[in-house]
C-alpha cells in the first residue's frame, strides 16, 4: 500500500498553485503532495488519532459496509459517515459498493507523510 504526500498551503496559495497548473505554467511534480491542508490545525482536525485508529482499522478489516465499520468502532453511524466525508474530501478514503448496494469505505493508503515549506 502507499503512502499519502500531503501538504500545508494557505487558501491564496492553493489558489495560484492551481491557476497555474491550469494555465500551464506549473507542472507538479511526481513527488509533491497530492492532498494539500490549509493549517496544521485543520490537518490536526481530519487526522487525530481518533480517524487515525479509524483509517488503520479499514485497511485491516476491509468493512463491507458502514453499518459494519460503526458496529466494529462502536461509533454512531451517522458520525462516522460525517467524519469518512471529510476525509473523502481529502482523498482519504473512498468508497466502493458493498452487498445490496450498501458503500463500503476504503483506502488506498497505509500512511501519511507531511511536506511543508516556510514560505
Amino acid at each position: 500500500m502507499n503512502t499519502l504526500k500531503v501538504g500545508i498551503a494557505t487558501l491564496e496559495q492553493y489558489k495560484k498553485r492551481t491557476m497555474d497548473i491550469a494555465r500551464g505554467q506549473y507542472v507538479p511534480a511526481r513527488n509533491e503532495p497530492k492532498v494539500w491542508f490549509q493549517s496544521l490545525e485543520t490537518m490536526s482536525q481530519v487526522l487525530s488519532d481518533r480517524n487515525r485508529a479509524l483509517l488503520a482499522l479499514i485497511v485491516k478489516t476491509q468493512p463491507q459496509s458502514l453499518t459494519e465499520l460503526a458496529q466494529t468502532t462502536g461509533r454512531a453511524k451517522s458520525n462516522l459517515s460525517r467524519t469518512l466525508k471529510t476525509m473523502e474530501r481529502y482523498g482519504l478514503v473512498y468508497f466502493e459498493q458493498g452487498p445490496g448496494r450498501q458503500l463500503a469505505p476504503r483506502t488506498n493508503y497505509s500512511g501519511v507523510k507531511l511536506e511543508m515549506t516556510f514560505q
